[in-house]
């Protein structure tokens, strides 16, 4: 357990190991679906569900055009009851998979979000986005679990602390964003 003044030491020095080239690389994908039309899909369990739907709301909110062109941005981790049916009536490792299945297309993006990078229904769901020709985004913790290995672009937060590492995909999250804001100057303001 961290002390206070080594919990903030801790989220300073992770934020400033953080791969810019990757941070970037992120940007370029979530700038391509804006530009495309494509749509973004985001997911994950626990705390890194509450970041997906946050950062969906964000990016789903703010980036429209005044012509109306917007990141079309969906959290799978938003509906309850649908998670709940696919985990009563398949099985939950599939919750996301499935929703996937039902709402990806080709060239659309996953944004994948997982402390520990081991979470089975957020694997699935990459195995399935990569099935079906979706662009993998993966943000993990600690050593980057089975998830930095399996997507097409991995942003491993460099820290063996899973409640830094949370604050750290919000961070992360919000950098994409402020970065998309000043990229994409039609947008609507935050």
């Amino acid at each position: 357990m961290l002390m206070p003044e080594e919990y903030l030491k801790k989220v300073t020095e992770t934020i400033t190991a953080l791969d810019r080239e990757k941070v970037d690389a992120v940007v370029a994908e979530f700038e391509r679906v804006y530009r495309e039309g494509r749509r973004l899909f985001a997911c994950g369990n626990g705390g890194s569900a509450s970041t997906a739907s946050h950062l969906v709301c964000d990016f789903q909110k703010s980036l429209i055009a005044p012509n109306g062109h917007c990141l079309k941005a969906f959290a799978l981790t938003d509906s309850q009851p649908l998670i709940t049916a696919w985990a009563n009536d398949a099985d939950y490792a599939q919750v996301f998979a499935n929703q996937l299945g039902v709402l990806a297309e080709e060239g659309d993006v996953l944004l994948a979000i997982s402390g520990s990078g081991n979470s089975p229904n957020v694997l699935n769901a990459v195995e399935r986005a990569k099935e079906m020709g979706v662009f993998t985004i993966g943000w993990s913790a600690f050593d980057g679990g089975q998830l930095a290995r399996m997507v097409d672009l991995s942003v491993v937060v460099p820290v063996h602390n899973m409640q830094v590492a949370e604050d750290l995909h919000l961070i992360l999250g919000h950098l994409v964003f402020t970065q998309l804001m000043q990229q994409m100057p039609q947008s609507a303001a935050a």
